[in-house]
């Protein structure tokens, strides 16, 4: 469905209203669009509720570096994570719909990605939109006739809708701005969306009016600088808004709830997570918190209390939705065998044998057509890295991981201050070439983990027709930005960047998926800029740093490591004081011959006698 970009404000406002009036299947949960200053009220949908044992958790998880959609109840063993879709594809951003019978999300099983629509009492799919441009993030209208995205279109990321009943209908704008603009939330009442955008530099939750026109239709809910928000959610009357922020130095990481019947108050705090979604009666929330490398399922009421300790997933979490689902018994065959289904291993590591290893330590090997100082790794996680870099040769359509800035470090070769224990020591990790930042290949995004600063890295795709990879969503963070003289950016270590336009490929999630860990930056890192340490990445085995050390090096290398001190960065010549140089008689002249027959000398300067010393006088006594 082609994108209306040649309509008007106007028009595009009058048709998205005789649109939806014209589909809709009742008065009380029509979301009714028009752009003049009289708005038509709306009733509030009836609410209803049903009991618990229909009461079901969606969620996108990444498993070998795909997203498939899973199903759980509140309480696991009534159903545990069961796998209702799969294949060599991604599905993510589950939306249950308000009639409870289908499973809004996105997917780009089709090459491109698109939205598509499962129906939940048969498991079937069918797509909703097709177009190269990418589709995500659907959310529904309180009639269920219409879904709010995120699309890519005009280099940027808009906020759109599209009729799940009438497909011969075209999709029309919510927002046009040159800023990214995703997320979107449909309120209750159908005349609202929440969205995020950055155009007020960092991501801020932001509400659309659609009654409005022009820019009084859109209000900044959030209005945090220095933090990053996302993934709004309405409750079941639009009376609370809640989501998720990334605070970077004020406040608090963390799911917020804000309340629509007092809009200038600050949205309140109430616990961690970087992913939340509401039960149907808003008394509870069930919430996604992260460590470094590992995402967790967990829940709260509404005042914060935790009621679900936090259960580790198997992945990174792509989507979550939770409600009252009308899900059969048995499940579709679809489900059954999507949850029977094995995912195979993406890598196994290969001993390669090497005589005279002492004491039955491990060994590098070396990594073929691999750029790097030392292009070396241990033999236990080669293969590992061989298979990651031919994936992301598949993801990203460039062999990003041929030319790397370290790989195997001898123990004999000094790192950088502060980076005496680094993992490049242990032949584990490798830190991709941080020159594909200068050249705008290379994107970081700052992500907070408690007191520690991590980055998660995006790559650019070769192939910029939708096929490969997925816009960005959020401002990156511009490290070199501290170097522009300004004494606040240096002290933050840099600022948020515009976000890049293009398709990208999450490297961190990527990597992730193939075992390899993201470091935290060093504690000094705003101010240290080797210190940030975002290109690196290891295969820790779950070992700490000494004990992979030992692998490689016998415990009296660790304790006395004999180093090579590394040449100056702007060498000179040593000085070496010499003697001065000895005086020299001066020659005495010649006598001329003469052909006169009386000779006539010339007289010279005779030569000073030279003193010597006269030994002293000794007189008898």
């Amino acid at each position: 469905m082609p994108f209306p970009t040649s309509l008007t404000k106007a028009a595009v406002l009058t048709s998205l209203s005789l649109l939806l009036l014209g589909c809709s299947k009742s008065a009380e949960a029509t979301p009714v669009f028009i752009a003049d200053s009289t708005p038509s009220p709306t009733a509030t949908p009836s609410i209803i509720r049903y009991g618990g044992e229909n009461n079901f958790i969606f969620l996108s998880i990444e498993e070998n570096g795909y997203a498939h959609l899973f199903v759980q109840r509140e309480h696991p063993q009534d159903l545990p994570l069961t796998r209702i879709s799969s294949g060599e594809w991604n599905d993510i951003a589950p939306a249950l719909s308000p009639d409870r019978t289908k499973l809004a999300f996105a997917s780009d099983r089709s090459g491109f990605w698109d939205l598509y629509m499962m129906d939940l009492q048969s498991g079937e799919v069918s797509q909703v939109t097709s177009s190269p441009e990418y589709d995500s993030a659907p959310s529904w209208s309180p009639d269920s006739q219409w879904l709010a995205f995120e699309t890519y279109i005009n280099e940027n990321l808009e906020v759109a809708v599209v009729s799940v009943s009438d497909r011969s209908q075209p999709i029309l704008p919510i927002t046009t701005d040159p800023a990214s603009d995703h997320s979107p939330a449909w309120a209750p009442d159908g005349r609202h969306v929440a969205f995020i955008s950055n155009r007020g530099s960092d991501s801020d939750v932001w509400l659309a009016n659609l009654d409005l026109s022009g820019n009084d239709r859109y209000q900044n809910l959030s209005n945090t600088p220095l933090a990053a928000e996302n993934h709004p959610l309405w409750n079941f009357d639009g009376s609370k808004l809640l989501w998720s922020s990334t605070s970077q130095t004020i406040g608090f990481s963390g799911l917020y709830v804000w309340e629509s019947s007092d809009p200038t108050r600050s949205a309140r705090w109430i616990g961690d997570g970087s992913w939340g979604a509401w039960n149907e009666t808003a008394e509870k929330i069930v919430a996604i918190t992260n460590s470094a490398n590992q995402n967790y399922l967990t829940s709260y009421d509404i005042k914060g209390g935790l009621l679900i300790s936090p259960t580790p997933l198997n992945g990174s979490v792509r989507g979550l939705a939770w409600g009252f689902a009308n899900l059969p018994n048995p499940f579709p065959d679809s489900f059954t065998q999507a949850a029977r289904d094995v995912i195979p291993a993406l890598w196994s590591p290969i001993i390669t044998p090497v005589p005279d290893v002492p004491n039955q330590r491990w060994y590098v090997v070396p990594i073929s057509d691999v750029q790097a100082p030392y292009p070396q790794l241990h033999d236990l996680v080669d293969e590992s890295f061989n298979a990651l870099r031919n994936r992301v040769i598949i993801e990203t359509g460039w062999d990003t991981l041929a030319s790397l800035e370290n790989a195997f470090i001898p123990l004999t070769t000094n790192l950088d201050p502060g980076l005496d224990e680094d993992w490049l020591y242990t032949g584990r990790a490798f830190a991709i070439n941080p020159l594909m930042a200068d050249t705008g290949w290379m994107v970081t995004l700052r992500e907070d983990v408690g007191a520690q600063t991590y980055w998660r890295v995006y790559v650019r795709t070769m192939i910029q027709d939708g096929s490969l990879g997925e816009p960005i969503h959020n401002a990156p963070w511009n490290l070199s930005a501290r170097y522009e003289l300004d004494p606040r950016t240096y002290e933050q270590g840099g600022k948020y960047a515009a976000v890049p336009s293009g398709y990208w490929v999450d490297m961190t999630a990527l990597a992730a998926a193939y075992n390899w860990e993201r470091l935290p930056a060093l504690p000094n890192w705003r101010t240290y800029y080797r210190g940030a340490r975002f290109s690196e990445f290891a295969l820790t085995g779950g070992m700490d740093w000494y004990s992979a050390m030992r692998e490689l090096y016998p415990v009296e290398a660790l304790i006395t490591p004999t180093r090579v001190l590394p040449p100056s960065l702007t060498p000179t010549r040593t000085f070496t004081p010499t003697e001065p140089p000895t005086p020299t008689r001066t020659p005495r002249p010649t006598s001329t011959a003469s052909l006169s027959p009386t000779p006539s000398v010339t007289p010279g300067p005779t030569d000073t006698p030279i003193p010597t010393a006269t030994p002293p006088t000794i007189i008898p006594q």
